[in-house]
């Protein structure tokens, strides 16, 4: 076996094998994805790997950005416009500013533009692992939305001050001018091109049925408003989301069912494998990155990495209990918007600033050498900083995002849980409305099948009213799971049953798969 194939089985396995040892553990997959992609760049014979730095942006970066977007509520971000614009923005500067700072005092040597690169790079926080676990823990939506919010938006800030800094560092001059113009333009184009790409898709999927053509669309929306949008010179990164975001919104109206559950299976499958590939490959290119800041001593480099992640974490910190309370002195009420997270949902927010694909992802995207053919200065360097950043502030947030949870009692109380039963109290009772009125005209006159449905969704509406305290009927749950319990123990007897048609030869696997799949989906409404 050559080097390239011990490597893809390598990755191959690391994929699945620490996603499944993470699940067992309950710690985000990502953790375990750092340190294992860690382990594996030192497996002796592991060879290191090597991937040109703009393909490394356009092939992970779009996809991650459009399918956050997709799965985000946009009314949620609204409503939490100003926390999250302001961390967004005003945070992610702060925090490159920091750092930059911070490396430029630690290392001499290092230019102020090489400097800033650093400070963009870990500036901006992966919203996947923060909001993972506050969901787990029933954290409530404003919490979860701002964590989310801010790990959507203050990419497009890092990434157009990530472009600028490295440009400077080529040896591109820039005037301040300049730099608010490219801010500006950046985020109005990419927000811009965002909606007219997703309105566009929106319209070639409503004429399009078939799940895996849309798929394969929803794929191609993401590059296609990432692509101009870079061509153009504005942000891509907002342009992708926002696309999401669109998409995303209108998908309950344009989609079909069967595509719906297609899609989101893929997306679920693919942010993982991304996520996955991105941290084993940098553990792969590790190596060879230790061996070009090995003239630094160890102690002063490692020195160097926990340092800057330190700040990282204590600006965020600082940021999370000043400037709300200055904001709030400051800014009229009117413009303030809702009511501010309190102190305890506060902390559990700046607790949450884990990074991660996007930091990865540029960090790997850094140009390999200046125009004049010399190498790019303290890339190695950067890239290991940048390495320690992420594995410091998704261990130790991480672990402790938990605990922190739970002792300061930063809970919804069931709030969710009570929403989701009243939509579906709803949805119920507008079956049984719409039941009626079907009954009266001529296409629904199987009354004996009409009273069947009727006494199931009576059922269903009973056990949803008595959970959220409208009807008191304490035998109404025990029918009803009693119901759930029976069909659920049919549909295993009709499983197990064409499994073994399948295994006797008298059906094939595509056939066996078909059924199979409308009896998951059956089980998966009776909401066991």
């Amino acid at each position: 076996m050559g080097n390239a194939d011990l490597a893809l089985l390598a990755l191959m396995v690391a994929v699945a094998g620490l996603g499944v040892l993470a699940r067992r553990i309950g710690l985000p997959y990502s953790i375990l994805l750092v340190l294992g992609g860690l382990m594996l760049g030192f497996v002796p014979g592991m060879p290191p790997v090597q991937m040109p730095p703009d393909l490394v942006l356009l092939l992970f970066l779009p996809p991650l950005l459009y399918s956050a977007g997709f799965l985000s509520s946009p009314h949620d971000l609204r409503a939490e416009a100003i926390p999250i614009t302001r961390l967004a923005v005003g945070l992610t500067l702060a925090t490159m500013g920091a750092v930059a700072v911070t490396a430029h005092a630690l290392v001499p040597d290092m230019p102020w533009p090489v400097a800033l690169t650093l400070g963009a790079i870990v500036s901006p926080t992966d919203p996947l692992a923060a909001t993972a676990i506050a969901r787990r823990l029933g954290a409530p939506r404003r919490v979860v939305t701002v964590i989310e919010g801010e790990g959507l938006a203050n990419d497009a800030t890092a990434l157009v001050a990530y472009r600028i800094a490295v440009g400077v560092a080529l040896g591109a001059t820039v005037t301040a001018w300049q730099v608010v113009t490219e801010f500006v333009l950046g985020f109005a184009g990419g927000v811009v091109i965002g909606l007219v790409v997703g309105w566009l898709a929106k319209q070639v999927r409503r004429r399009v049925d078939d799940p895996l053509v849309e798929t394969s669309l929803a794929l191609a929306t993401a590059y296609a408003a990432y692509l101009p949008a870079q061509w153009l010179g504005v942000s891509g990164v907002l342009a992708a989301v926002t696309a999401g975001l669109y998409v995303g919104w209108h998908a309950p109206t344009v989609m079909s069912p069967s595509t719906r559950l297609i899609g989101m299976a893929f997306w679920e499958v693919l942010d993982y494998l991304l996520n996955a590939v991105l941290f084993i490959l940098v553990g792969l290119q590790l190596h060879p990155i230790l061996t070009g800041v090995a003239r630094r001593p160890a102690t002063k480099l490692l020195g160097l990495a926990l340092l800057v992640s330190a700040v990282v974490i204590a600006v965020r910190v600082a940021w999370h209990f000043t400037v709300p309370y200055l904001s709030s002195a400051l800014v009229p009420r009117r413009l303030r918007g809702g009511p501010g997270l309190d102190a305890r949902q506060r902390l559990v927010v700046a607790w949450s600033g884990m990074r991660g694909a996007v930091s990865l992802t540029v960090a790997l995207a850094l140009p390999t050498g200046t125009e004049t053919g010399r190498p790019f200065p303290e890339r190695d360097l950067i890239v290991f900083v940048t390495y320690v950043v992420i594995f410091t502030t998704l261990v130790l947030p991480g672990v402790t995002l938990p605990v922190l949870i739970r002792r300061l009692g930063v809970r919804d109380e069931g709030a969710a849980a009570r929403e989701e039963t009243l939509a579906r109290l709803a949805a119920t009772d507008a079956a049984l409305t719409r039941l009626d009125e079907l009954l009266t005209e001529a296409r629904s006159r199987d009354e004996g099948t009409a009273q069947r449905l009727r006494r199931l969704l009576q059922l269903r509406r009973g056990r949803l009213a008595a959970q959220v305290g409208m009807i008191n009927d304490t035998d109404v749950e025990c029918r009803s799971l009693a119901y759930r319990q029976l069909v659920g123990e049919l549909i295993e007897a009709q499983r197990r049953t064409i499994v073994d048609l399948r295994d006797r030869g008298q059906i094939s696997t595509d056939v066996l798969n078909r059924v199979q799949r409308d009896l998951d989906l059956e089980e998966s409404r009776l909401e066991i």
